[in-house]
């Protein structure tokens, strides 16, 4: 039993170094499928559940990426996310030389929930415009927003094409600027609904970060519910100027 529970860990570090060295050298492309689990059991002679143990552990580093009822992914390189930069998605990617576009998924508007209401500062039952997008970086869809706006604030909002930046949509058509904006950064499990947008199961591994925001004269204006797939970001916060 000894001798065993030594050996373990041995082979699955050699199974991750192995994984690890391939994708490093480029043996494995970016968004390169891997061998199914079945296939890789046989490859190095182990059990499936020592290479599931590995490849979660890969998952963990952000080198590998799951698509539910399709395989494991080697991901592509991270994009790097600065929340507290004023620039909207698509000119974050292009910088990075990515490609991005946003999808949108539902509009609505309905009573806050309490996690909703807790965000937007509501005190009282009242309806909120609720709006859904999936974004991709390189037709990869890695971000599932949802932002929560008060309706008093934002009134016909949703006749303009909701799918470009809605900071810019908020000075153009409202004159409301962001002020600041507070963050809450949560490494969860990802909803159901988010998981099916993303291509996760539910419950898997997912990077959250909820950010509040107050427009110039200090009034609590929107929030909004990021949830990254964790292996597609980076998050790089620089405070100067």
């Amino acid at each position: 039993m000894t001798i065993a529970m030594e050996r373990a860990p041995t082979r699955l570090a050699m199974i991750k170094n192995t994984l690890r060295e391939r994708i490093a050298s480029g043996v494995i492309g970016h968004r390169s499928k891997l061998p199914s689990e079945r296939d890789l059991s046989e490859l190095f002679d182990t059990t499936r559940i020592t290479i599931k143990d590995a490849l979660i552990s890969l998952e963990t580093e952000g080198l590998i990426y799951r698509e539910e009822r399709k395989g494991w992914y080697v991901s592509p390189p991270r994009i790097r996310y600065n929340p507290l930069s004023r620039s909207h998605f698509e000119k974050m990617a292009m910088e990075q030389h990515r490609q991005a576009r946003t999808a949108l998924l539902q509009v609505k508007t309905e009573i806050a929930n309490g996690e909703q209401a807790k965000a937007l500062g509501i005190d009282s039952i009242c309806p909120i415009h609720i709006i859904e997008r999936l974004r991709y970086i390189d037709d990869r869809a890695v971000l599932f927003v949802e932002n929560c706006l008060k309706v008093d604030l934002f009134p016909e909002i949703l006749k303009y094409d909701l799918t470009t930046s809605l900071t810019h949509l908020f000075t153009e058509q409202y004159g409301y600027h962001t002020q600041r904006s507070r963050f809450e950064v949560i490494p969860t499990s990802a909803p159901k609904h988010v998981a099916k947008s993303l291509g996760l199961v539910e419950g898997q591994p997912i990077l959250k970060i909820c950010r509040i925001n107050y427009k110039q004269d200090g009034e609590l204006m929107d929030c909004e519910f990021e949830y990254w797939r964790p292996d597609a970001v980076m998050i790089s916060i620089d405070s100067e100027g």
